[in-house]
């Protein structure tokens, strides 16, 4: 394959699902079963990445010449893929713009307030970006499957977080969530590879050990958590995260397509819908999130 140039626009061949079948279906898709497993080049991979971070660029000078306040969540199980498209995502943006919150454990005094108290801190404020590597929707998923919430902390939280949600959005922040959903037997592989490289060796948690265990208490929950708080205001999305390199671009293209910039080249920032879209009760009758 001959080099190309990473400015260039990429062609409809080099596009993520650009693998056809014989009836013009991505390969990857035209099964509808899970999991899906497209591929795409290192080459095309990079070229359409440092497109997309020109995009992000932009988008970033356009927010702080508007003061907007944009907050994106990401969810999924452990090893999901959430800390690599951050890396992604902020590499070439602003520092002092630009804020990534991974929160560990409550302290006693955190446990005694408010649940949300410690996450409206760390909200952006104007010509802010800021991204919950995890956020306060541990208490839907982590917290409720290993019992460090109880059942009535839970239902609390499942009531209050919509509320919570609308308020942001009236008081200006452009919220984004965004569940990142792979398959049981990629999990374990990724957790595997995470026990076994010195380098990733940090990100192993106890939690880690068990959460294959816990699979089906983590779908129930994750059901559960979109169908209660999927609202017009603070609509879920999906991304189909088998694929880390597909994920990481579907999930900019998604991101800078709901966003308003000046410049934004329209259609290098459409996402694949079998990949990254909008969650719908249906989703789960259709299986298309892993089970």
């Amino acid at each position: 394959m001959s080099k190309k140039n990473p400015k260039d626009k990429p062609s409809k061949g080099n596009h993520p699902a650009a693998a056809k079948g014989d009836g013009g279906a991505p390969v990857a898709f035209t099964t509808g079963e899970w999991p899906a497993k497209p591929s795409i080049s290192r080459e095309d991979y990079d070229a359409q990445l440092h497109i997309l971070q020109v995009e992000l660029v932009k988008l970033q000078r356009h927010f702080i010449g508007c003061g907007d306040k944009i907050l994106i969540l990401l969810e999924g199980r452990d090893a999901a893929g959430k800390d690599g498209s951050i890396k992604r995502i902020v590499e070439y943006l602003s520092p002092r713009e630009t804020r990534v919150v991974a929160m560990g454990k409550p302290s006693d005094r955190e446990r005694s307030g408010w649940y949300f108290q410690r996450y409206v801190a760390q909200l952006p404020v104007a010509e802010e970006l800021v991204l919950f590597n995890r956020s306060w929707y541990n208490r839907a998923g982590v917290e409720h499957v290993m019992g460090f919430c109880s059942k009535e902390e839970h239902e609390k939280f499942m009531q209050s977080v919509p509320k919570f949600e609308e308020m942001l959005a009236n008081s200006g922040i452009k919220l984004l969530k965004y569940y990142l959903d792979i398959s049981k037997d990629e999990q374990i592989r990724r957790l595997a590879d995470r026990a076994r490289d010195p380098l990733k060796q940090w990100k192993s948690s106890p939690i880690d050990a068990v959460a294959v265990k816990h699979w089906k208490a983590y779908s129930a929950a994750r059901d559960t958590m979109l169908l209660r708080t999927h609202t017009a205001v603070a609509p879920w999305h999906i991304v189909r995260a088998d694929d880390k390199r597909l994920a990481r671009l579907n999930l900019m293209r998604d991101i800078l397509s709901r966003l308003h910039y000046a410049g934004k080249k329209i259609k290098l920032v459409q996402p694949e819908p079998d990949i990254a879209f909008e969650f719908t009760p249906d989703c789960i009758a259709a299986k298309q999130l892993a089970r």
